[in-house]
């Protein structure tokens, strides 16, 4: 009878915060209700839309954005990561505004895109040649097909619950619009498993592609047995392994493989590297990646209008090597090791059945007990703690993501810190009655 209260007090709390938060945003239910007179459900990025409607942001400075119903919230969405230099860094907007007075799609080489290009190469082990695109998505295709092209094989091994880009997206199963590749599902940090998958079809697979850390799957980290495993068993059989550090290079001032010490031979990156701008880039082993050389006789193309516009590749450049320093680097790090923590303490302190999950400036809120965090449990877990939670933090000034997951920027302090906790604090203390405890699930 008492787990029966309680979901009904817990579908009556996420109406009732439902139903507030709409009252306090009627311009942004009202943009949403035109926007969607031309875009299909008023949105054109699916992660950006949730349930009732997003409040539509027209502002930001530092880690701090406004919404056009007056509302101001500390921002720890940043962008789902890529905002990592907070909105309004001095020396990138300086940089921005200077080469865009200098005129844009200037049609030929600039002075930028080589000294990126060395600063890239400088910074990440793996990185000994490196390409340009405009996402993430499409470094990973790129780096996906050069695999397939050099060693001849066609399959491709990914995580099930794994992202890497609107069409190489293996949550829920897997999406419709995903690239016809030949695809293999592993699953993370299963090492016998996966080692048995990639024997089973060792002469057919390309290329292994995974995140270090779980982005988009939970900010959940693998394990040093799995990642030593792939590099062992990858180059045994022929196979490239692939790094998608996308979102996981902002963890460490050289990349996560890094801290690991698991190289790949072909890594992609993207978000926050273009400072602000789109940016993609893959790259990798010389010996691949020359390949691209247009000099040879035998080169792959690789075109792209917008691979090396002025304003990626400006704001990137001065970004890394003015403003993403290895003290900045290590600083916001740490800042989001102690959130992290400091939300778990809270957790614990409170009973609930939550956790926190992730490494440094990077981690996901779950509504599960620690030790129950998978890929699979992700996936199937009780939407509506989570649904309350991210209404509650939005009314109490937070901005946070639908889905739990934290990304702080360089501009955050210790204060934006302890106001979070603080907000999260008051959350468990209001709901703990209605929300899963520890002792409950088994």
């Amino acid at each position: 009878m008492q787990n029966l209260l309680a979901n009904a007090d817990l579908d009556a709390a996420v109406a009732d915060a439902e139903a507030r938060y709409v009252s306090a945003n009627p311009k942004s239910q009202m943009r949403h209700l035109a926007a969607r007179r031309s875009l299909p459900g008023g949105n054109t990025r699916s992660v950006m839309w949730y349930h009732p409607f997003p409040v539509a942001l027209s502002g930001a400075r530092g880690a701090r954005v406004h919404d056009i119903d007056g509302h101001h919230y500390v921002d720890f969405v940043s962008e789902y990561s890529a905002g990592l230099y907070g909105h309004s860094d001095p020396a990138i907007q300086a940089r921005m505004i200077e080469v865009v007075q200098g005129g844009i799609a200037l049609g030929g080489p600039n002075i930028f895109e080589a000294e990126l290009g060395a600063e890239l190469v400088r910074r990440f082990p793996a990185l000994e040649r490196v390409r340009f695109t405009n996402s993430g998505t499409e470094a990973n295709i790129m780096a996906i097909s050069t695999a397939r092209a050099v060693t001849g094989r066609a399959k491709v091994v990914a995580m099930r619950e794994g992202y890497h880009g609107g069409v190489l997206t293996f949550a829920h199963g897997g999406s419709e619009l995903n690239l016809p590749f030949p695809w293999l599902l592993a699953d993370y940090n299963d090492v016998a498993g996966t080692e048995a998958l990639l024997r089973d079809h060792a002469d057919d697979i390309a290329c292994v592609i995974l995140e270090q850390m779980l982005g988009g799957g939970g900010c959940i980290c693998a394990t040093d047995d799995y990642l030593a495993m792939l590099r062992r068993v990858t180059r045994e059989i022929g196979a490239f392994l692939i790094f998608d550090e996308v979102m996981t290079s902002r963890l460490n001032f050289g990349g996560l493989h890094a801290v690991t010490g698991v190289t790949p031979d072909l890594m992609t990156l993207g978000k926050y590297i273009g400072g602000g701008a789109s940016f993609g880039a893959f790259g990798g082993r010389a010996d691949i990646m020359d390949r691209f050389d247009p000099a040879a006789p035998d080169a792959f193309s690789h075109g792209g209008t917008f691979n090396n516009n002025i304003l990626s590749m400006a704001a990137g450049h001065i970004g890394l090597t003015q403003v993403l320093t290895a003290e900045a680097s290590a600083r916001f790090n740490a800042l989001g090791d102690r959130l992290r923590l400091a939300m778990q303490d809270r957790i614990d302190a409170h009973g609930v059945a939550a956790c926190t999950t992730g490494c440094g400036s990077l981690f996901n809120l779950h509504f599960l007990p620690k030790g129950r965090v998978t890929p699979a449990t992700v996936e199937r877990v009780d939407p509506r703690p989570g649904k309350l939670w991210h209404m509650e933090m939005m009314m109490e000034g937070q901005y946070v993501t639908p889905r739990g997951m934290i990304a702080l920027s360089l501009p955050h302090t210790d204060a934006d810190a302890d106001g979070l906790v603080a907000a999260f604090d008051r959350f468990l203390e209001d709901h703990r009655s209605i929300l899963p405890k520890q002792g409950d699930v088994a």
